[in-house]
């Protein structure tokens, strides 16, 4: 791996980058609202959906949760709230996902907390909460709805995390316990993909799970993979697996320690390729990263939001920024909390524990120039069997591995020469096209 980060340091086709600041295009926050008594924060998760043809911002607060039409941000307005059924300064952590038209509502705090049910098919008109109860639960720190296969993983809850059926005869509204997790440590957070679950487990690292196999109560998961020591390890908090499901963005939730790109193509082999950080402050936190196309979006602690493209996962590069939390102490956990980068419109929405809801335009070219000098293309990318490079002038092409081992060394390129992929297995590879004249470009191709 170091030899990887060396050869990709020195020939790193980036010759500068531009960081731009974000627009704001509203703020909410409401001051009749008390604070925890934990930490101040009035407001903790965010959420967005896209219904009736209307852009609505969900955010939690020590009361309940609050619905906005931002679809014109200029005129947004609250439209809708639902009480939680344990509200005050003992709250901290509400947490949402929707699903065919409802949204999923838990808190981790207090005796008398359920599991809300809320219809949003009226919106913008109306919600109505269809499910309130605890007889399932009655705390969860987070939960993830894989909506490809219908279920419900919640976290930290019952046992180290549940898991519940939605596509049960009476449908969505009322969850089946179908499995309870109690492995080692809890589960504080979860990614889930078409039954394939990454679950951060805290100070016992990430573990990956195929639940294909759980439909009812009594089958088993498969456990994939396991990543229990790794540079810079601390308390593993939440991520979020890249489009093309080869890279895993992971944070740990700990003042000073650095987020985690890992090649997770190989469940046999999986590695941490990168560590990066906000770099505004030692004691920077990141907190609940998204990723979106080439983009992972981060709510940092303090440092508000951070948008890096990780197009090339061994060179991010910080291209967005908004900070929401003015204050320059870094001792505690206040700041920017959640993110949700995926309306149709482009609007970000992010949570701030102590200044609200903010929606931030992201707009206008962020310029990661490359040498116009280069003109080479690798192609097809992803690829399945042969990979062409059309280049002029070129005398050499190299690829490497994620673990930065030669395995192609190509001598005298022609305008346009195809090679054959052979056994190499799927995943990331990062490839190096030697000029004539010196000049080097390097790049990534995906072989699937």
């Amino acid at each position: 791996m170091k030899k990887l980060l060396l050869i990709l340091g020195i020939i790193s086709f980036y010759t500068g980058n531009a960081q731009q600041t974000g627009t704001l295009l509203y703020n909410w926050q409401d001051t009749n609202l008390v604070g925890s008594w934990a930490y101040d924060n009035t407001y903790n998760e965010c959420w967005g959906v896209f219904i009736n043809e209307r852009e609505i911002a969900i955010i939690g607060s020590t009361e309940g949760t609050h619905f906005f039409d931002i679809t014109d941000p200029s005129n947004t307005t609250e439209i809708a709230f639902v009480q939680g059924a344990y509200t005050g300064g003992g709250v901290i952590h509400r947490d949402y996902h929707d699903y065919q038209g409802y949204l999923y509502a838990v808190c981790d705090e207090g005796s008398s907390s359920t599991l809300q049910i809320i219809d949003m098919t009226d919106l913008p008109n109306s919600v109505q909460t269809v499910y309130d109860s605890n007889d399932l639960f009655t705390k969860a720190h987070n939960i993830y709805i894989d909506t490809a296969t219908a279920k419900l993983y919640a976290c930290a809850s019952n046992s180290a995390m549940d898991v519940y059926n939605l596509n049960t005869a009476a449908g969505p509204t009322d969850p089946e316990l179908i499995y309870s997790y109690n492995g080692v440590g809890h589960v504080h957070d979860a990614f889930v993909r078409n039954d394939s679950a990454y679950l951060n487990c805290g100070n016992d690292g990430l573990r990956i799970f195929d639940f294909s196999t759980v439909n009812q109560i009594g089958d088993q998961p498969t456990l994939l993979a396991t990543l229990t020591s790794y540079p810079d390890a601390g308390y593993n908090h939440s991520g979020w697996l890249s489009d093309n499901g080869m890279i895993y963005a992971m944070q740990d939730e700990n003042h000073g320690y650095d987020v985690k790109l890992l090649d997770v193509s190989d469940f046999n082999n999986i590695s941490v390729i990168k560590k990066f950080n906000s770099g505004v402050d030692a004691m920077s936190m990141a907190h609940n990263g998204i990723i979106k196309g080439d983009n992972l979006y981060i709510p940092y602690y303090h440092d508000g939001l951070r948008v890096f493209d990780i197009s090339n996962p061994l060179n991010p590069i910080q291209t967005w920024k908004y900070d929401t939390y003015a204050p320059l102490s870094y001792a505690s956990y206040k700041g920017a909390w959640g993110v949700y980068p995926y309306l149709p419109s482009g609007n970000i929405i992010v949570s701030d524990m102590q200044t609200g809801l903010y929606i931030i335009e992201l707009s206008g070219v962020v310029t990661n120039i490359i040498d116009s000098e280069i003109n080479n293309t690798v192609y097809p990318n992803p690829a399945k069997h042969n990979l062409t490079i059309r280049s002029q002038n070129t005398e050499r092409f190299i690829l490497f591995n994620s673990l930065g081992v030669k395995v192609k060394d190509i001598q005298k390129i022609r305008s346009q020469t195809t090679i054959t992929r052979g056994t190499l297995a799927n995943g990331i590879y990062f490839y190096s096209l030697i000029k004539n004249d010196g000049k080097i470009e390097s790049g990534k191709v995906l072989f699937e």
